[in-house]
């Protein structure tokens, strides 16, 4: 069984739109199941729980496997598993992760730690502790 969450795949679309091309796809194999996995320029395939074979190799539960740009491969689950595909078209130019943020400009990127610190950005709803910002 398999619920396309965000793209276009096996023949189905999301109704939710993006603003790139974009995949988010739950995928429910039942034990002995087979899968082929749709052929992006970037996909990654977690599993939530069980265990795969992408193309004979094991993925455990609770691993993220990163598929080369625009590869076909087939899963397969000989016991069962829930798997998250996630990908779509590769983003033009550098990203920067720095603890909870991605920015593509350097600039921006401290901009929002400055933001943090002085507690510029909106409370979560429901919760009331204020993480500060890492010093490293």
């Amino acid at each position: 069984r398999v619920r396309i969450v965000i793209g276009s795949a096996y023949g189905a679309t999301s109704p939710v739109n993006t603003e790139s091309e974009t995949l988010y796809i739950e995928a429910n194999l039942e034990a002995g199941a087979t899968l082929d996995l749709p052929v992006v320029e970037e996909l990654g395939v977690y599993v939530v729980n069980g265990s795969m074979d992408i193309d004979g190799e094991t993925v455990a539960e609770g691993v993220l496997a990163i598929l080369s740009s625009n590869t076909s491969a087939t899963i397969s689950s000989p016991s069962g598993a829930r798997v998250m595909l996630f990908g779509g078209a590769a983003l033009e130019g550098e990203r920067i992760l720095w603890w909870n943020f991605v920015s593509s400009s350097r600039e921006r990127m401290e901009q929002a730690k400055k933001d943090w610190r002085e507690r510029r950005f909106a409370e979560v709803p429901g919760e009331s502790d204020f993480i500060p910002l890492p010093t490293n």
